[in-house]
This record gives C-alpha cells, structure tokens and sequence, in this order.
C-alpha cells in the first residue's frame, strides 16, 4: 500500500508504537520562536526533532537552498530514519512546515513518507516533554532527480504551465514583506495561498474539492504547475495538495520569491497576475 502524501491523526494514534515509524516533530517559525523550544514544551511521544534550518543547504539561491545529499543523510541519520522507515513529520502550522520535510525525503529518495493531517492541534494528547533517544538510522541519499526543481532561469522562461504563488495574498499584492527584499510576486504568477488547501478543520480538503481549487486556477491535470513561496518551504504544501488532487507534474521553484525579489528581476504587485 502507498504510504503518504498524507496520513489522519486517527492514523498515527493507532500506529504509534509501530516499530518501522519514525515521527519528526518539524516545528519552524519565520519569527517570534524557535520550532526546538516548542518541542520541548511539548510533543507526540517518541518525536524526534529535526530543525528546518539544519536541513537547509549553505549554496544556492534563496534563504532555504536545497541541502546537499550528505548534509541531508547525516540528519536523517541522527533522526534514527534507515532505509524501510516510514516518516510521519508534523508541525503546528497547517502541514505548511511539514510539507518541506516530506519533499526533501522524496527528493533523496526515501519511499514511505507523510505529513500529519491536522498537526499537532489534531494529533491532541497525549504529548511529552522527555526527548527520546534514538539509534542512529542508515538512511542513504540517493541521486536526486531534478526534474521537479526549477530556478532563476527556468522560471524566468516558463511558457505555457501556471505558476502558483503559495504566501497569503498580502504578500502575493505587495501590501506586506516581512523579509524578503522587494515586496510584491512575480509577473504572470498566480495567488494560491497554501491555506486554501485546507478546510475549516485545519485538514486537508478533500480530493474533489482540491482539484476543484487547482481547475480554477487554470491548472491542468497532466501539465501541472510550478510552485513557490518566500523561501520553497511553504509551497511544498501546494504540491501535497495537487498531489491528493490527482495533479501530476507538481514542481517546486526551489529559490522562491527570497531568490527572485534579490535580483535584478521584475516584480508585480495587486491582485491580478
């Protein structure tokens, strides 16, 4: 059975203690704490936490560069991941944290991967304080395939396949930039803010209404789109959601809106494309 993209609360209280599963507590925030701190407070037992930051690459364009596959491998290592284990990764953001470390396991070619549907707000209790020890796993990168991953000069010249932009929509018009140099998005890029991708449960939709979200948009279900954020984490969550909506061809835009707003690139702002 496939395992993945995503997996229900439901899900994981039952499987637990299961002895192939490894979950990873991937709590990050852009501002106002630290995703570590928060493990501590609190965190589904047996966590283990894996910091954003030290799965970021150091080369590349962007704020969050790919890592490199041994910088990548000696994490999942230490994380206790071998080979035949099946990743759960959550944080408490809607799965818009989550999501990168669930493309960054496909991208090195790990086969069984999820994120938790709903976060931690779902998963709901028990929770513990106590880190865990765990053996170190023998997780091995294996060559990427980098057909999923565009950058500066793709992007500039996409024809003919939608590119979406995952931030919330002040960012998309222009009216807010906590970060990034220019305030604003790309010119032809469409708004499709990550939060969308969710109901009023903080779940994913469902399927049929996910596709129904990416048909108006324009996205066609073989062509797919090409996904960015501020930094390439938030819109892999775009490409979860495509995925569950039975859209092939999801690609990730790995520099995002941090790489673009640095060059010497146009930059659009207001509602319309």
């Amino acid at each position: 059975m496939t395992f993945g993209p995503i997996v229900s609360p439901e899900w994981l209280h039952q499987h637990i203690d299961d002895e192939d599963l490894r979950v990873i507590d991937f709590r990050w925030y852009l501002m106002g704490g630290k995703g570590r701190d928060a493990y501590g407070r609190g965190h589904i037992p047996g966590a283990v936490f894996v910091d954003l930051e030290a799965v970021t690459g150091r080369q590349g364009g962007g704020r969050h560069p790919l890592p490199s596959a041994q910088q990548f491998e000696a994490e999942m290592q230490k994380a206790g991941v071998g080979p035949g284990t099946s990743v759960v990764a959550y944080d408490d953001a809607g799965g818009s944290i989550a999501s990168r470390l669930w493309f960054l396991l496909r991208f090195f070619g790990h086969e069984s991967q999820a994120v938790l549907d709903g976060g931690l707000a779902r998963w709901g209790s028990p929770l513990e304080t106590d880190e865990p020890q765990v053996a170190r796993g023998g997780f091995r990168s294996r060559e990427p395939d980098r057909s999923g991953i565009l950058d500066f000069e793709d992007v500039r010249k996409l024809i003919g396949v939608p590119l979406i932009d995952a931030r919330a929509g002040e960012r998309y018009r222009g009216e807010k930039e906590p970060v990034d140099p220019k305030a604003g998005h790309i010119p032809g890029a469409l708004s499709s803010p990550w939060a969308e991708n969710l109901g009023p449960d903080g779940r994913f939709k469902s399927p049929a209404e996910l596709r129904k979200r990416f048909a108006d948009l324009g996205i066609d279900p073989d062509k797919g789109a090409v996904a960015y954020c501020g930094s390439g984490v938030n819109a892999t969550h775009d490409l979860i959601a495509m995925e569950l909506a039975g859209i092939k061809n999801g690609r990730l835009y790995a520099g995002s809106w941090s790489d673009w707003s640095s060059r010497d690139a146009p930059v659009a702002t207001g509602p319309n494309p």
